[in-house]
């Protein structure tokens, strides 16, 4: 399959989702690449611990809820090892996103599901537009 052309190239993030529900997940890669970002995908956080060892990435958009490691623990493991990570949470459940709220020192933005392709790619773009290290 030859390599789709990205309406924005230049201005491509290096992008890591963690979803464990495969529709969701295609949802969101397919959101982001049509706004011209690279995209990885891995339906747990311990596939995402893994994963952020061994690329770069500048967002980490999360599912709260999955199996194996949490969003929550994801977050706060992820950014302990990488401090300029940006990170976007999503969740289906009201009382997992109150409890992510806790961490507002940490995440960028937390949004509920259901959500549009723009505010997927409204919320990576609020989060690259602040300073590293900072939420």
């Amino acid at each position: 399959m030859p390599p789709s052309t990205k309406p924005d190239q230049q201005n491509s993030v290096n992008i890591l989702v963690a979803e464990d529900n495969p529709a969701v997940r295609e949802f969101i890669v397919r959101s982001l690449n049509s706004v011209g970002h690279k995209i990885t995908s891995v339906a747990d956080g311990q596939q995402a611990l893994d994963t952020l060892a061994k690329e770069k990435f500048e967002v980490l958009v999360t599912d709260i809820v999955m199996p194996n490691v949490d969003g929550i623990a994801l977050a706060l493991k992820a950014v302990r090892l990488f401090p300029d990570l940006r990170i976007v949470m999503i969740s289906g459940y009201a009382q997992e996103r109150m409890r992510a709220h806790n961490l507002d020192a940490l995440v960028h933005r937390i949004i509920a599901k259901p959500f549009s392709l723009e505010e997927i790619c409204e919320a990576v773009k609020d989060a690259l537009s602040l300073p590293p290290g900072t939420a």
